[in-house]
C-alpha cells in the first residue's frame, strides 16, 4: 500500500506538471489535526483548474494515479448528482488507497466555491488562497438546534414509529426494516446528537451515523443504542422500536428542558399507545 506521502506526491506531480491546475486543496478527514489518522482514510482532494472541459474529454489522465479496482463518476450518472459546477473523480485503488478527487473551475472560484473549515492548501501557483484560516473542524460540529427543528424531529419520529408497528402487524419486514433504519434511525440518531451537542457545549463533531458518540455518552446508554439495530426476526425489531421510543423520549425531555423548549408528550404517549395496542393485535391477526 503507497504510503501517504507517495500519494500526495503524486497528486502534487500531476499538478505541478499541469498548467491547467492552479491550485491544489487537501480535504476532509486527513486535513482534520483533531483526529486520529488511519490507512483507510480517503484523500479528499480539489484541482483548481483552467479548461474544465478538456479534462472531462478522455478520462483517461486519471491512469496515472494508480490501478484502480472501481471507478464512480457521479456527475455522469443518473440521476444527474450535479449540484454546482464541479467534477468528481472517486477512485478505490488496488492497493487499498482512495481518491475523491474534485476538478472545480477556476472562472467560478469566486462566485460558487464553497470553502470547507477542513482545508489545507497544497499547492496555489496564483495566490488565491493565502488568507484562508487553519484547517479546522469548524463546520462539522453538532449545530444548536431552533425550537422548530427540534419539534420537527420529535413529530417525524413519532409519526414514522407507527409505520414500523403496522409493518410488522402485516408481517412485512422488509418494509418494517426500512422505516426503522431510515426515518425512524434517522430522526433518533439527531435526537441522540442534540443530546450531546448540550452535554459538551456544541464543541465536538457527531459523525456520519454518530460515528463519533461514544466518548461523549456513557458505556450503559452506548451499548443500549447499539441494541437498538435488531435483525429480522419480529420481536427483536418490535423491542428496538420500543427501546428507541423509550431513549427518545427520555432525550428529547432532558433537550427541551436544557433548551427552554415546549416538547409534546402527548404526542408521545399517544403513539406509544398505539404501538403497543398494534403488537397486542399480532397475536390476534
Amino acid at each position: 500500500m503507497r504510503s501517504e506521502e507517495e500519494i500526495i506526491t503524486l497528486i502534487l506531480h500531476v499538478a505541478k506538471t499541469d498548467d491547467r491546475i492552479r491550485a491544489v486543496l487537501l480535504n476532509g478527514s486527513r486535513a482534520n489535526p483533531k483526529i486520529v489518522k488511519d490507512i483507510l482514510q480517503d484523500f479528499d482532494i480539489v484541482y483548481i483548474v483552467k479548461k474544465i472541459d478538456s479534462f472531462l474529454k478522455d478520462h483517461s489522465w486519471i491512469d496515472v494515479f494508480g490501478e484502480r479496482l472501481i471507478l464512480q463518476l457521479p456527475e455522469e450518472m443518473i440521476p444527474d448528482h450535479k449540484d454546482d459546477h464541479s467534477f468528481h473523480y472517486l477512485m478505490l485503488f488496488k492497493d487499498g488507497n482512495r481518491i475523491d478527487l474534485a476538478l472545480f473551475p477556476f472562472d467560478k472560484l469566486k462566485t460558487s466555491h464553497k470553502h470547507d473549515s477542513l482545508t489545507i492548501v497544497l499547492l496555489d501557483k496564483d495566490h488565491l488562497f493565502e488568507k484562508l484560516p487553519p484547517p479546522s473542524n469548524a463546520d462539522y460540529l453538532i449545530k444548536r438546534p431552533t425550537e422548530k427543528e427540534f419539534a420537527d424531529c420529535c413529530n417525524e419520529f413519532w409519526w414514522v414509529s407507527t409505520y414500523v408497528a403496522k409493518g410488522l402487524w402485516r408481517k412485512e419486514i422488509t418494509y418494517a426494516k426500512e422505516m426503522l433504519e431510515i426515518p425512524v434511525r434517522a430522526m433518533f440518531l439527531k435526537i441522540i446528537e442534540w443530546h450531546i451537542g448540550i452535554k459538551t457545549g456544541f464543541t465536538v463533531s457527531f459523525g456520519k451515523g454518530g460515528r463519533n458518540m461514544k466518548p461523549y455518552i456513557s458505556p450503559e446508554l452506548y451499548n443500549t443504542i447499539l441494541s437498538t439495530y435488531p435483525d429480522s426476526d419480529i420481536d427483536n425489531i418490535w423491542n428496538s422500536l420500543f427501546l428507541m421510543t423509550e431513549i427518545f423520549g427520555r432525550l428529547a425531555g432532558k433537550i427541551a428542558q436544557a433548551m427552554n423548549f415546549s416538547y409534546n408528550t402527548n404526542e408521545e404517549q399517544n403513539v406509544t399507545n398505539y404501538i403497543n395496542r398494534i403488537r397486542t393485535m399480532t397475536t390476534e391477526k
